[in-house]
């Protein structure tokens, strides 16, 4: 790996076309009952609720994973709702891994004890860190783990060292 060497890394899932298609019901049923007494209480109501799945599926249609030279980053998108960085310097190793059926998708703490980011399926990558661990969800785990260790070594971040 050089200096030049840059990891990018786009995983689309399919979850968000669910959350579409909940907004798209909601703003339908606050169309539909907004001749229905209290009609303006009910009807905006609907369409809050629309509005507010809308905006977490624009928010959770993709997840990216892109190196920054000295960091890694992680962020949802197109909406940039939620995003994250790990500093290399952080980073004691990188393994590949999978998520259980408990710890599922999104962005929480899992049973585990360590955060989880993961847009869909259970292959993930377990970055290590000085304090912690970080479960990233990806569809190119063995890519992602085998980069992020060698931005450690080349940037003579071993584990030895600490």
């Amino acid at each position: 790996m050089t200096s030049l060497s840059l990891y990018y890394h786009r995983q689309r899932g399919p979850l968000c076309l669910v959350l579409y298609g909940l907004s798209v019901a909601f703003f339908v049923i606050a169309w539909i009952v907004r001749t229905v007494p209290p009609q303006s209480t009910l009807s905006l109501i609907f369409a809050l609720v629309g509005l507010v799945i809308l905006i977490l599926a624009t928010g959770f249609h993709h997840l990216t994973v892109a190196d920054e030279i000295d960091r890694l980053r992680i962020s949802f998108g197109p909406l940039p709702l939620f995003q994250r960085s790990v500093l290399y310097e952080e980073v004691i190793r990188a393994d590949v891994d999978r998520t259980t059926f408990i710890e599922g998708w999104g962005i929480h703490l899992s049973p585990r004890g360590d955060w989880v980011w993961n847009l869909w399926g259970r292959d993930c990558v377990a970055i290590q860190m000085k304090r912690g661990t970080l479960r990233i969800g990806t569809d190119d785990a063995e890519n992602l783990a085998a980069f992020v260790n060698g931005r450690v070594e080349e940037l003579g971040l071993n584990a030895e060292e600490h």
